[in-house]
């Protein structure tokens, strides 16, 4: 008889994300994103970061002050950097796992690039104007959005 307890696919497929987002080095949030086809397999991955290039030990990770000296201007989204990370094949009717929903720039490339559905951990910033658009945006492309339900599975890595 076969094992019971085995992951489902959104369980992998978010867990791909989650432990992607731990290469992010922002000190306050830490995003990853995982692409998948509907032959189950991962296309692409990643986790919000500086544009390659640019050294993250001299970039800054403020969040507050002067808009040139925060990390805003120049961190490339968990989304963005999953679609740039594939390597050439099409991503259309894929699905997008991320562990935070998408800000309307990423919903943007989300959109132009095919993929069908977006499965999010977390919407702490629905009320924001940028994840409105987002969702606009979504529903006009007819883009599936939906939330990941946790199973409370419980899974330990020791490194």
């Amino acid at each position: 008889m076969k094992r019971q307890d085995y992951l489902s696919w959104d369980e992998y497929f978010m867990g791909v994300a989650m432990l992607s987002a731990q290469r992010s080095k922002d000190p306050s949030t830490q995003v990853g994103a995982c692409i998948a086809n509907a032959d189950h397999k991962i296309l692409s991955v990643g986790y919000n970061g500086m544009p390659t290039g640019c050294n993250d030990d001299v970039m800054s990770w403020r969040r507050d002050g002067d808009p040139l000296d925060t990390k805003y201007l120049y961190v490339c989204h968990a989304e963005l950097n999953a679609i740039l990370n594939n390597d050439g094949g099409s991503l259309k009717g894929t699905t997008i796992y991320v562990t935070l929903f998408p800000c309307n720039e990423c919903a943007k490339a989300i959109i132009q690039c095919g993929i069908r559905e977006v499965v999010y951990w977390d919407d702490k910033y629905a009320d924001t104007p940028a994840v409105q658009a987002s969702k606009r945006m979504f529903e006009l492309a007819g883009v599936r959005c939906r939330a990941y339900q946790p199973s409370g599975k419980h899974l330990g890595l020791n490194f």
